[in-house]
């Protein structure tokens, strides 16, 4: 028989669990499912870039400040897991804006999924076109990004803050597509 709302009982497990937010197994599960759908994005972006990167792009003439390619994984791994567990920690708080929220960083990951096929992926069949309409959607994007930290910041102010390490690489990539625009 289930515990009387006023018992002892009912009253440690309200305590123990704000109203309305997830159980322990319910915030594993969506961490999780942030995490994949971080590594969705990031595993379809690797798709478009990974025949370019040694195609066209190991030929075009890069911004001065470019760094190595091999930083890219590395950076782009850290910052798919903070965005995951930013929107992670938003997502259980439950709080009052967590929809738009939450909207703000969907609409974020989707801009995210489409620059890198524009950028690498367009080159060979736009040339520089291509280039500009990457640029022109990792900028919606840094806009994106910043919605969604405003957004974050009251619900969580952690998940708010990991954020800025990613809107900072999207206004460096920003820098590194604008020059690569205007030079190749």
């Amino acid at each position: 028989m289930p515990p009387d709302q006023n018992s002892p009982a009912a009253a440690s497990a309200s305590r123990a669990r704000p109203s309305g937010q997830p159980g322990v197994g319910t915030q594993i599960l969506g961490l999780l499912a942030f995490l994949a759908a971080s590594a969705l994005v990031a595993g379809l972006g690797g798709l478009a870039t990974g025949n370019n990167v040694d195609g066209w792009y190991a030929t075009a003439d890069k911004a001065p400040w470019s760094p190595p390619n091999w930083v890219f994984g590395p950076v782009w791994t850290l910052l798919y897991t903070a965005m995951a567990v930013a929107a992670w920690l938003v997502w259980r708080r439950q709080a009052e804006g967590t929809r738009p929220a939450l909207t703000a960083y969907a609409v974020q990951l989707v801009l995210n999924l489409l620059w890198t096929p524009a950028f690498f992926g367009l080159y060979p069949l736009l040339g520089t076109p291509a280039l500009w309409i990457a640029f022109v959607i990792i900028v919606a994007l840094a806009v994106a990004v910043s919605v969604t930290i405003v957004r974050f910041g009251p619900i969580s102010r952690t998940a708010g803050l990991l954020l800025l390490p990613y809107l900072a690489w999207i206004v460096f990539a920003s820098s590194l597509n604008l020059w690569m625009a205007l030079h190749n």
